[in-house]
């Protein structure tokens, strides 16, 4: 059976919020590529945070998508692996590998969704203490809700319906917090053939989950692009219009004062 790439590397090295960004001092800003998601406070200037903010965004949706896609190809993998179970009395250790090798990437996938939210929660904030013209700015979200909040939001949600969905199933969010504890719960429920139903069935479920909530972060990183895109449309039209002004002031004919007249003010 084809085995998929860890997703831990590649996608999350391909995002904005994976971007390891250089200045023009020459220092360098590391995002979720090292750990973390991206410090936007730490940028220089406000001309280089609006580039990287708003250069990114098809970036991390289509990002988004491949995760979606995986979370699929998880959910699917799940329940090929519980039919298999039905038909025998325990899945044998070379597929219960590949369960947890998938159930691990499912961890993973979860881990992205929360940087990518957090990183661009943060860069509305960091829009928002930076720009009056953008605080202003009114956007489609419910109850004047900023993205930052919004992102809070859905970050919150996710987590409580994963932890729903283990707590049904007699589990806790920390035995799967981090790959060692997923690794240690996933070899104890690997012992008997009611703890392996009870896994593939969590993260069956699970990754149904995912598979939704990406789909509504991808919708507001979309929103999100397209309100900056509507901002900087408008301080670019306000920027040359006032250009087009200073242009016609200072190429304007100046007339030519009559030989005899002296120079007085006219009242």
């Amino acid at each position: 059976m084809p085995r998929r790439t860890s997703t831990s590397g590649n996608w999350i090295v391909a995002t904005m919020t994976a971007a390891i960004v250089l200045s023009p001092g020459g220092t360098v800003y590391a995002g979720s590529a090292t750990g973390g998601a991206t410090e936007w406070t730490q940028l220089l200037n406000n001309g280089e945070l609006i580039s990287l903010v708003g250069q990114s965004g098809e970036q991390i949706r289509n990002q988004i998508t491949q995760i979606t896609q995986l979370a699929e190809q998880i959910q699917n993998q799940l329940k090929i692996y519980d039919n298999m179970l039905q038909n025998t009395a325990q899945l044998p250790k070379h597929i219960w590998g590949q369960v947890e090798s998938d159930l691990n990437q499912l961890r993973d996938i979860i881990e992205q969704g929360k940087s990518i939210s957090f990183s661009m929660g943060n860069a509305d904030d960091v829009l928002h203490q930076r720009f009056e013209s953008y605080a202003d700015l009114k956007t489609n979200l419910p109850n004047a809700e900023t993205f930052s909040s919004t992102y809070q939001a859905w970050s919150d949600t996710n987590r409580d319906t994963i932890g729903s969905t283990l707590k049904a199933a007699s589990l806790t969010a920390e035995q799967f917090d981090t790959e060692e504890g997923t690794m240690s719960s996933l070899r104890s429920m690997s012992e008997s053939a009611d703890g392996q139903m009870k896994a593939l069935q969590v993260g069956h479920q699970i990754a149904a989950q995912q598979v939704s909530q990406m789909q509504k972060l991808r919708g507001l990183v979309s929103q999100q692009m397209a309100m900056m895109g509507t901002w900087l449309q408008t301080e670019q039209t306000d920027k040359d219009l006032a250009q087009a002004r200073r242009q016609k002031f200072f190429n304007a004919d100046v007339s030519t004062i009559p030989s005899g007249q002296m120079m007085e003010p006219r009242w």
